[in-house]
């Protein structure tokens, strides 16, 4: 949540449910509308009945380990991203000095671009492959 300070709540954050014990899904227009919004209706209704509830003091929880200080990184910004600003994207990407491979895609480029989404893990593996030294 730190994150995103600064800047504007994203559209998808309003699709949110939080039950008593405070664990948060996400409604199925949400999915459909926010989240996934470049996948067929069948995908997302899928989705939407599968999703496992997730904990919502995860969201405000620090990490204690940044992986990015010590190793190269590598960051695919979603331009239609309605969960994550892309702007915020793209800070946290030259925040971290990575190597950025943007697509045209929801939230889930791994569903919606998968071979896009691939060929940038090949390209982040060849590249780590020349440094055995950085791992």
């Amino acid at each position: 949540m730190d994150l995103s300070k600064g800047y504007p709540k994203s559209e998808g954050s309003n699709y949110f449910v939080a039950d008593k014990e405070g664990f948060v899904t996400m409604t199925p227009e949400g999915i459909a509308r926010q989240l996934a919004q470049d996948l067929p209706p069948a995908q997302t209704n899928l989705m939407a009945v599968s999703q496992g509830p997730v904990r919502g003091a995860n969201f405000e929880e620090k990490a204690t380990h940044a992986a990015w200080k010590t190793r190269p990184s590598w960051f695919i910004v979603s331009t239609q991203d309605h969960m994550i600003q892309p702007a915020l994207q793209q800070a946290m990407a030259k925040n971290i000095g990575a190597t950025v491979v943007t697509l045209p895609s929801s939230h889930v480029p791994q569903l919606s671009k998968p071979t896009q989404v691939a060929n940038a893990i090949l390209a982040a593996v060849a590249e780590q492959s020349k440094y055995p030294h950085r791992r």
